[in-house]
């Protein structure tokens, strides 16, 4: 029996955990505590740790072990569903964190191609059959983000998925109709991660069966309300997206467009927009972090226009 079979369904409203860090550069541990503490009383569908927001790519391995380590427990704790990002540029530490994840025991483990030279297909199947046997049984999810070296067709993405069964996720961009109307015909039985502020549209489309979101850096609990009312009016979920897409392009994606600021600078800005946890807008350096003083000019203003998310 496979993965896609042995293993339940995966999807939902996933909440990214994302590193406190301090003046010094240093990882605030206490902090993070309280902020898992947070988003498991939100009750979001799981939490997941080390996507680009979590800043997988700038930690020692130390660090990675203990942030995992206290997921890990107080979600177990708590029967709060998890997923491991093990994502690394270069494979050998890529894959000896999958199997330190494993041990874990999380829902799923998140890995990324290595990104240093882009992969051909067989090296793309090669490297996930290896990590798959790395992860002892546990299923793998594929982050195949807009800024990966190979972004990956959906076409590509049933290839890697049916020779590595072990794949029962990705977590990718979505496109236009054209875009979902392909994934419907190459990805069916593989749950898809859109991104958090196209998830009603994703639904709508057939495709989604969840998002690791956007929506909830910026309120965890208004997320997973929203994720819940697509079950029961899609249309009111639809609008309310209309309205998340146009603060985040007014609001947010400004600061990529026009300052060059990084997307995990954007998903901790929404963080602080949203108040609700003790991470703050600092990236790790070399990163640049956007002011904390603009997170509080659009703290009204999200409130004003999204006041579905902070009820």
């Amino acid at each position: 029996m496979n993965a896609k079979t042995s293993h339940p369904a995966i999807g939902g409203n996933w909440a990214s955990l994302l590193l406190p860090i301090a003046a010094d550069d240093s990882i605030e541990f206490d902090k993070l505590g309280e902020e898992i503490d947070i988003l498991i009383e939100a009750g979001v569908d799981g939490i997941y740790s080390n996507g680009t927001a979590g800043e997988f790519h700038n930690q020692t391995e130390e660090e990675f072990d203990r942030i995992q380590a206290m997921l890990a427990e107080r979600c177990q704790a708590s029967s709060m569903p998890f997923v491991i990002g093990a994502c690394q540029p270069d494979p050998r530490i890529m894959l000896n964190r999958v199997r330190r994840a494993a041990a874990l025991d999380p829902r799923a483990i998140q890995v990324i191609l290595p990104d240093w030279w882009p992969l051909t297909d067989a090296e793309a199947v090669d490297f996930l059959k290896r990590a798959a046997d790395v992860a002892c049984g546990i299923p793998l999810i594929l982050y195949n983000p807009p800024h990966a070296k190979r972004v990956l067709s959906p076409k590509a993405l049933g290839m890697l998925s049916a020779a590595v069964p072990e794949v029962i996720g990705v977590k990718l961009a979505d496109g236009d109709a054209a875009w979902y109307a392909e994934t419907r015909r190459h990805l069916f039985g593989i749950s898809l991660f859109v991104p958090g502020h196209h998830l009603a549209t994703g639904i709508k489309q057939g495709v989604a069966a969840g998002s690791f979101s956007n929506v909830a850096c910026l309120s965890p609990r208004g997320a997973q309300l929203w994720t819940l009312s697509m079950r029961s009016d899609l249309d009111a979920a639809l609008e309310l997206e209309r309205r998340i897409c146009a603060f985040m392009e007014s609001h947010i994606v400004p600061f990529r467009r026009e300052f060059g600021y990084s997307n995990a600078a954007l998903d901790k800005l929404l963080s602080a927009i949203g108040n609700w946890g003790p991470v703050g807008t600092r990236l790790r350096f070399p990163y640049r972090s956007i002011d904390i003083a603009e997170a509080v000019r659009l703290r009204g203003i999200a409130r004003s226009e999204l006041p579905d998310l902070f009820r």
